[in-house]
């Protein structure tokens, strides 16, 4: 029988999902020559090559593929051993490393942590900002043991690597300066701001959200300025500079610009929660998700104090 080491599986597997030796060594902490050195040995105790060269980068072979199709419950195994023996071994203590998108730091994970402190002071959260698709990474990497990012940067539902927990359907308002024309209107749609200035991001997933939700109300938005800090987003929008979608949950903290609601048809952005897929079992990350959970009711609703709202 071959022999299985379970760090050299680990190893062909990120070399999978980062696609080069390079970036599989900085991922997993090591050299490039050490990479190459264990996926070498690992091919010699299996008997069957792992990598072809294709030009200057490397990529799996069809016998790799099929190993680590074979071996993936092997890694979900370990991670629900894991989670049991610090069941066992810490009872409700632990520790639980969080990468989080920006505006869901304030908005669920700060009031979950509060949360926690009173009914599981034993559970510590480590908290990493991280964009929505870098979270993945981290969690993929073994950096993070949860991230909370977006469902249009997650990887598909199907993807064997995770378990992913829908949290939230977050509605997109649209922020107006408060002398816009259609600041004090019974009703506003996308639509009726087809023809103004937009300001948001030149790429990443507010770019992609902002241009999907006005194609879906027919339109193109036209970008008048770019920013991807709320701060410098609302302080244009306030000086009359162009308009800009704003997730509710978070909403700026400024006077002098008007928040609407763009009703029940209105765009959303879903937040997820995600771990490696046999960890949601770890009593630690079980309280963690409960606690994000709890955090949600109400929390898109609400505004910053000093922000104006109208229906």
């Amino acid at each position: 029988m071959a022999e299985w080491d379970i760090r050299k599986l680990q190893i062909l597997r990120t070399l999978r999902e980062r696609g080069t030796v390079t970036a599989t060594a900085e991922a997993l902490h090591m050299t490039p020559s050490a990479v190459s050195q264990q996926l070498t040995n690992l091919a010699r105790q299996l008997g069957v090559p792992l990598l072809e060269a294709r030009g200057r980068r490397v990529r799996l072979t069809d016998a790799a593929r099929l190993v680590l199709a074979h071996t993936e419950p092997v890694f979900e195994q370990l991670e629900r051993t894991e989670a049991a023996l610090a069941a066992y071994v810490q009872g409700e203590a632990g520790e639980v490393r969080v990468a989080a998108f920006p505006t869901s730091v304030p908005a669920l994970v700060v009031p979950a942590v509060r949360a926690l402190r009173d009914t599981h002071p034993r559970v510590t959260v480590r908290v990493r900002e991280a964009e929505a698709a870098e979270a993945y990474d981290l969690l993929t990497a073994g950096e993070a043991d949860l991230a909370l990012s977006l469902a249009a940067s997650a990887p598909g539902a199907a993807d064997p690597r995770f378990t992913q927990v829908p949290l939230l359907a977050d509605p997109l308002d649209v922020a107006l300066p408060p002398d816009h024309p259609l600041a004090a209107a019974p009703a506003l749609t996308l639509t009726d701001l087809a023809a103004e200035p937009w300001i948001f991001g030149g790429s990443g997933p507010w770019s992609d959200i902002t241009r999907r939700a006005c194609e879906a109300a027919g339109f193109s938005p036209h970008q008048g300025h770019s920013a991807s800090g709320w701060t410098a987003i609302l302080a244009m929008v306030e000086a009359g500079m162009g308009v800009a979608l704003v997730p509710r949950m978070a909403a700026g903290r400024r006077d002098g610009v008007v928040m609407r609601d763009l009703g029940p048809d209105g765009p959303v952005r879903h937040v997820t929660a995600a771990v490696r897929r046999g960890g949601e079992t770890g009593p630690a990350v079980t309280r963690v998700l409960q606690a994000l959970r709890d955090a949600v009711p109400g929390r898109p609703h609400r505004l910053g104090a000093h922000v104006r709202t109208e229906r």
